[in-house]
């Protein structure tokens, strides 16, 4: 008998995602995540970064993730439930909290960690849970590890929704709870769920309503204060805000907001939060400074937001296609993903970093070259930007 390679699986499967161009290559930042920054050896002109206001290279960040190293050390040592829950952590909580206004808040170790271990305790065997068609791969993890039934409404489409929760109420037995969840802004075409539409249809139905506003923290609402702000819901009406601090926050950390009663059950029952190393002293006291920052420097938020009208303005102005942005994240739709690759590969030859997004991301007819907006760049830089895109865009025949 011929013996068995174990592991031979591993190196065939990925020289298929090789031999289909849908394999990941990595580039190498060498240095901070600034506007102007570099890659691989290149000085580039970053246009794809989540950094959205460049706090990740804040003063105030950086000198609070080193003064917390010399009072706190460098780890926690040990999960939060255990020997790990430190005075950082709990003050991170109340600025949190105070900072969404919402009653509590819960730090999780990432934004993924936070949909894995609260989706599936929220809803259980018995249950229903639906999901916006366009929903981030962790939230689609999260509801893959419930065993509550699943149900599927069009892309920020409130009125299917409607249907789907009118058809959940027929069902036999009756579902003990629903749980309705979306993005807050999806990440690969930047546009924004319409909240308020899909609140008030969950209400009537009497479904909760779970967000996730990794890519709306720092971006929409007084302040950056988040999708629900934006939207002026209660906390009647949207039952869980979740997010991030790896975006627009500038580090790295999940976190829900919401009741008193969410905290107590999410750290109860979330084995992503009870299972997982607590943040180190320098990464909490990093996060803490950055709420400080958003709620102290308003500039930041203002001038995101004129980079993005400007920049959009100019695509458009030039013929690019900007599908249904209304955010800083600014798709260049491309149609084929070799054209995408190609786009993406002369923007780096010429100074500019944005990657392709390609099939199975997005449709096979939808790839793009996905731009993101930054606070701290300049009109030059995007002047700059705006110019190769053009360059390029006339190469290609796109424009």
């Amino acid at each position: 008998m011929a013996k068995r390679d174990p592991t031979g699986f591993l190196r065939a499967e990925y020289q298929q995602l090789v031999d289909s161009e849908l394999d990941w290559r990595l580039r190498v930042l060498e240095g901070p995540s600034t506007p102007r920054c570099v890659v691989d050896g290149k000085k580039v002109l970053m246009l794809c970064s989540n950094n959205y206001l460049s706090l990740s290279n804040h003063p105030k960040l950086k000198a609070a993730a080193i003064e917390a190293v010399k009072t706190h050390g460098a780890g926690s040592g040990s999960v939060r439930p255990i020997a790990g829950n430190m005075d950082l952590h709990v003050e991170l909580e109340r600025r949190l909290a105070k900072f969404k206004e919402a009653p509590a808040s819960l730090v999780y170790q990432t934004g993924f960690a936070a949909n894995a271990g609260l989706i599936p305790q929220l809803a259980d065997a018995g249950d229903l849970i639906v999901s916006d068609e366009l929903n981030h791969g962790s939230i689609i993890d999260g509801v893959r590890l419930s065993k509550a039934d699943r149900a599927v409404f069009k892309h920020c489409d409130a009125e299917d929704l409607k249907a789907v929760l009118a058809k959940a109420e027929e069902h036999t037995p009756a579902y003990r709870r629903i749980l309705v969840i979306t993005d807050g802004v999806f990440s690969m075409d930047g546009d924004i769920a319409p909240l308020d539409k899909i609140a008030r249809t969950s209400k009537d139905h009497g479904a909760m309503v779970y967000v996730d506003d990794a890519h709306g923290e720092g971006v929409l609402g007084e302040g950056g204060r988040g999708i629900v702000h934006h939207f002026g819901l209660g906390r009647d009406e949207v039952q869980v805000e979740m997010g991030t601090f790896s975006k627009a926050f500038g580090v790295v950390g999940g976190h829900v907001s919401g009741s008193t009663d969410l905290r107590n059950f999410a750290f109860n029952k979330s084995r992503t939060w009870l299972l997982s190393g607590s943040h180190p002293p320098a990464v909490v006291a990093a996060c803490t400074a950055a709420i400080e920052v958003l709620e102290t420097e308003p500039q930041h938020v203002r001038s995101l937001w004129e980079n993005t009208e400007y920049f959009r303005k100019g695509l458009r102005q030039m013929g690019f296609d900007t599908g249904n942005s209304q955010t800083p994240i600014i798709p260049v739709m491309m149609g084929e993903s070799k054209t995408a690759k190609r786009f993406s590969a002369r923007l780096f030859e010429l100074g500019m970093f944005a990657l392709p997004i390609v099939f199975p991301m997005v449709a096979k007819d939808r790839a793009r070259i996905r731009t993101i907006m930054n606070a701290a760049l300049t009109k030059k830089d995007l002047d700059e930007a705006l110019g190769a895109f053009g360059k390029i865009g006339k190469e290609l025949g796109i424009v």
